[in-house]
Formats: structure tokens, C-alpha cells, sequence
């Protein structure tokens, strides 16, 4: 077995071992205790993040020591709201204390992507998608720095751009989406420093955080930080910025390698594939009191495995989504209160690190050490047999989750299906244009506004009928990168719907959101744990990526076609109407 797999097959039992699961973080009040439990079970607030951002005015042992008393003047120790209210004016200001106003110094009017924009009204669209770095930068405070204790917030050395609404920190996979578009926008610096900054949390953490609070500090995200660094190094050519970097990507790399994956066994040869698993005790701090809720009847073990479930579904960005429940052995279907996202071996996240392993092989041949280009090209290899024995089904001719429940292939339609097309994570070249007609004939191109999450209205918000900026992205450049005209043509058409969606949606509303709802024009999605989100960091890069890419086409008055339209055209056809 290839030496990058080392160490990992025991990994796979980290659930069974019996032992206590450690907490979110260490802190008594932003992760477990009882002053988190009862503020965040009176629900005092619309959303629970409100309250694991507050900052506190006093030293951690010092606003325990007050709960403690508080509580012992009440029957049970349970504390009325009224009484919590007044707990919180003392000892708790609110959230946004932790950054100082900033600007971009590298922001500047006029990138020369705005020139490739042909049409006049994107174009001044894609002026004011560019003003909004500047209203999404965020600095944190020196104090957070100097006084970690009273904070949520994680300090990183460089500021950043946030995702925008209740995310008000930085999130790890966002933020590839928002440094593709900072760089379109000549913003360098401002995406360097994001790059350090997350290079900052590998070294004091090993791995990413999902986001920049320590209730995520052991949780991470979609692994994209070698992407991101790919994207700057395109743009810059600053080997000696890939040579800093590199070991750090290395670092995170073996940490899903030694912490995320599983060995299957199958027609006797072992492979090795990643998933998501966060064995972490405990409901979410920021969303305490829906994870309570959703266990309440269960047994302590069923308690806290679903809660085990439920961070692990967040690291993988997607949550919710029928895309991890596992009822009674039957995929994509139960309830929230049937996820097992552990146990399943994603499609997206394994073309991501087939991503990583091309893109490490490719850093270690520029910086001139063809050894590890060479064991780094083992393990793409590696993975590439792993995802075509488990993942890809000959027949249906496209990429699906594994259950290692059923230890069988998922076969409900997610874009994620579609993710290994993006990575170019296959062997054969005629994978590729069949999985294009997997995706042709799934009934997901008769949407007029994007690629539906899933085929299931679960409600929650990775389903029907939301789509998501990210998925989008990612399946418009798996088709476009592909040599059939076809191809290429259908990613601009789900192109011109998805720009038209956006901007349809900027124009009745001033606002670009988190996600959209495939169903009507500009329509904002939603369900899932909370309300819809302004801002919006990775929806405005993906836009503006498109806008670059295909602004010379792209029509504000442009006509959408369905799919049934559209397969139906032939190539020389399909080139008058566009």
C-alpha cells in the first residue's frame, strides 16, 4: 500500500471504541456548560449563533462563577429568561465587537475584467458585485489577539472577506469561490492574506476549521485550500509564495488522509476513501437548541451519535441534505433525524482530493522535486481506481455516493454526482461525455434557474428546489472543460440562466444571496435552520467568474432554453441562437 495511506485504516473505528467523545472546544461557555445550555434552550434570540458571538466583559472563570450563583437561587437551578436577559446585559455585548472597520487597500474602480462584459447592464452589475468586497472585509480587533478568553472568534493575522449575513467570520470553503473573485478583481493582497490566514489555522490546528469560531475548531470543511493556492499561483507565478505554502498544504492533506478515511475491501483489493466525521460529543453550540430538539426521546448513545452525525454533515458543507439519511438501510430517505453522514463516502469530497493530489503532484514538479511529484501522482492514480471500483456505475454512467452501511452506490441524483467531470478524476476520456448524459437525462436541466440541489423537497436547504452558487460553478466547468461542443454549449446555457437568475434577483431586491430557488425568476431559496442570507461572498465570485468567462455572450435580455430544447438542437443550430 502507497505510503500516503499509511496510518489510516483506524480511523474507521473511531466511533465503536467506547471512549468519551471530547467536546466542541474547551471553553465552559461557548461549548458546553450550563450557561450555554439554558441561554441557548430559553431561546432568546431567533437564531443561536447570536449568542456563541457575544464577547464577554469579564474573565471566563469570573461569569461562571456569577452563572453559579445565579443559579442557586432557583428551584432546580433553571434560570427564568427574564433573569437570563438581565445575566447577559452584564456579562455579554453583542456580536461584532471582534472586528474594526476596514477597506481593502487593493481595492481600486476599474479591474479589466469588467471589459470583457459585453452587455452594458451586467456590466454595470458586475461594477457594483465589485463594490462589495468592500462592504464584506472584515479585521479583527488586536484584543481578540491579546485576550482570546473573551472571545469566540479565533484571531487570524490578515483580514479577510466574509460571506456576509449571520456569517460575519471567515468559513473555510466559501472563501474559494470569494479569493476566485477578489483575484478577477486585482485584489492580490487581500487574497494572500486569506491564503495565510488559513495556512495560520493548519499550523496551530493541523487541518481547517469550518469557520472562525473555536465552537468549529474541531470540525473542518470541504478541503480546498490547494485549490485556492492554485488560483493565486496562476495569477502571481510566485514560486517562492508555492514554496512557503507547500509544506502546509502537505500538513492538511495527511490530516484527511489520517483522519477522514476508510478502507473498503472489494473483489480483494483494498482502496481508500475519504468522508466526512466529526466524532465530537454534543450538540452544535450554534445551533444548540434545534440539535436538543431533533434528539429529544433518544437515548443518551442515540443522542450523542446523532449529534456526532449532524457535525459531520456540517463539515461537509451540504447541511442538511437527504443526501445523508440512511432510514432502515435505505438511501436518501428518512428524516434529519437519520443522518449518518460517516457513513458514506462522498463523490465531491473525494474529487477534491483527487484535486489535491494532482495539484501537490504538480507543486513539488514546479519547485523541481520530481520524487514527490511522483508519489503524489501514485496517489491520484490510487484514488482514480479507488472512485471507478466504488463510486462510478457502469450503467447509469455517472459518480455516486458510497454506503458503507449497504456497501452499495447511492442512487439518487446530487450535483455532487457530477464532481469527479470537474476534477477530471477518471481514466477513460469517454467517462466524461457519458456522465453528460447521465446529467442530461436526469431532469435536472428543465429547471429555468439552476441545477437543483437534489430531486427531494426534504426541506431542508441542500434539496430541492435550492441551488447553490458553488454547485453551479462546479458543474459549468466540468462541462466546459470537456472537448464536445455539446458540452460547451450546455454549460453556457446553464451560464446564462444562472447569471439571469442573479441579477434578476438584484434587481427586485438589491441583494445577492446565499442561494436561489430553481423554480422562479431570481426567487431566493430557503428552509434549513435559518433564514436566507444577504451578502453574499461565494455568490458574487461565481458570478463574477461567469461574468468574466462568458461575459462576451451573455445576454440580460438572452433567451434561457430548457434541456429538452437544448439536447434536442444540433451544434450548428444551437450557434444561431446564442
Amino acid at each position: 500500500m502507497h505510503w500516503l495511506y499509511v496510518k489510516i485504516i483506524s480511523s474507521v473505528l473511531l466511533f465503536s471504541c467506547g471512549d468519551a467523545l471530547p467536546e466542541p472546544c474547551d471553553s465552559q461557555i461557548y461549548c458546553t456548560g450550563q450557561i450555554l445550555k439554558q441561554i441557548q434552550m430559553a431561546q432568546l434570540f431567533d437564531d443561536d449563533k447570536h449568542f456563541v458571538d457575544m464577547k464577554l466583559t469579564a474573565h471566563p472563570e469570573v461569569v461562571v462563577e456569577a452563572f453559579e450563583n445565579l443559579t442557586s437561587g432557583f428551584p432546580n437551578k433553571t434560570v427564568p429568561s427574564s433573569e437570563l436577559i438581565k445575566f447577559l446585559n452584564v456579562y455579554f455585548e453583542e456580536p461584532g465587537k471582534e472586528f474594526e472597520m476596514w477597506t481593502p487597500p487593493d481595492w481600486h474602480s476599474n479591474p479589466k475584467f469588467l471589459s470583457n462584459i459585453s452587455d452594458p447592464k451586467y456590466r454595470r452589475w458586475a461594477e457594483e458585485l465589485h463594490r462589495l468586497w468592500k462592504s464584506l472585509g472584515r479585521k479583527i480587533r488586536d484584543d481578540v489577539r491579546d485576550h482570546p478568553e473573551l472571545y469566540s472568534q479565533i484571531y487570524t493575522p490578515h483580514p479577510v472577506v466574509v460571506p456576509g449575513g449571520r456569517f460575519r467570520e471567515l468559513y473555510y470553503w466559501d472563501s474559494y469561490w470569494i479569493i476566485n473573485g477578489l483575484l478577477l478583481s486585482e485584489m492580490t493582497e487581500t487574497a494572500r492574506g486569506m491564503i495565510l490566514n488559513f495556512m495560520f489555522l493548519v499550523e496551530r490546528y493541523g487541518f481547517v476549521p469550518n469557520g472562525g469560531r473555536i465552537y468549529y475548531e474541531r470540525r473542518s470543511q470541504p478541503p480546498f485550500l490547494s485549490l485556492m493556492v492554485e488560483s493565486f499561483f496562476e495569477v502571481t507565478e510566485d514560486k517562492d509564495f508555492l514554496r512557503r505554502v507547500l509544506p502546509v498544504l502537505e500538513k492538511e492533506y495527511s490530516f484527511w488522509m489520517q483522519n477522514r478515511s476508510h478502507a473498503v475491501v472489494t473483489n480483494g483489493a483494498t482502496h481508500i476513501l475519504n468522508r466526512y466525521n466529526v466524532q465530537v460529543a454534543g450538540p452544535r453550540p450554534e445551533s444548540y437548541s434545534d440539535d436538543v430538539e431533533l434528539a429529544e426521546g433518544l437515548s443518551t448513545e442515540a443522542q450523542q451519535k446523532l449529534w456526532a452525525e449532524l457535525k459531520a454533515g456540517a463539515e461537509s458543507g451540504w447541511d442538511f441534505s437527504t443526501r445523508w439519511y440512511i432510514d432502515s438501510l435505505n438511501m436518501n430517505s428518512g428524516t434529519l433525524r437519520d443522518t449518518q453522514t460517516s457513513s458514506i463516502l462522498p463523490a465531491d469530497l473525494n474529487a477534491i482530493m483527487c484535486r489535491n493530489e494532482r495539484l501537490l503532484a504538480s507543486f513539488h514538479r514546479t519547485l523541481g522535486n520530481e520524487q514527490k511529484a511522483v508519489e503524489y501522482d501514485q496517489a491520484l492514480s490510487a484514488r482514480i481506481q479507488a472512485l471507478e471500483s466504488l463510486l462510478w456505475d457502469p450503467k447509469r454512467k455517472a459518480w455516486f455516493d458510497f454506503s458503507l452501511v449497504t456497501q452499495s452506490r447511492h442512487a439518487s441524483f446530487y450535483p455532487s454526482n457530477m464532481a469527479p467531470l470537474w476534477a477530471r478524476c477518471y481514466s477513460k476520456p469517454e467517462m466524461g461525455d457519458q456522465a453528460v448524459q447521465y446529467l442530461k437525462g436526469s431532469g435536472v436541466l428543465d429547471y429555468p434557474n439552476g441545477v437543483p440541489t437534489s430531486l427531494s423537497a426534504s426541506g431542508q436547504q441542500w434539496d430541492m428546489p435550492n441551488a447553490w452558487p458553488p454547485l453551479q460553478h462546479m458543474i459549468i466547468e466540468g462541462l466546459s472543460g470537456l472537448d464536445s461542443a455539446l458540452a460547451k454549449e450546455l454549460a453556457f446555457d446553464l451560464t446564462q440562466r444562472w447569471i439571469q437568475t442573479n441579477w434578476l434577483a438584484y434587481v427586485n431586491y438589491d441583494a445577492m444571496y446565499e442561494k436561489y430557488d430553481v423554480t422562479g425568476d431570481g426567487k431566493p431559496g430557503g428552509g434549513g435552520e435559518y433564514e436566507v442570507q444577504l451578502g453574499f461572498g461565494w455568490t458574487n465570485g461565481v458570478a463574477l467568474q461567469l461574468l468574466n468567462q462568458y461575459g462576451d455572450r451573455l445576454s440580460s435580455g438572452g433567451r434561457v432554453l430548457s434541456a429538452g430544447v437544448l439536447i434536442g438542437l444540433t451544434y450548428p443550430t444551437l450557434k444561431t441562437l446564442f
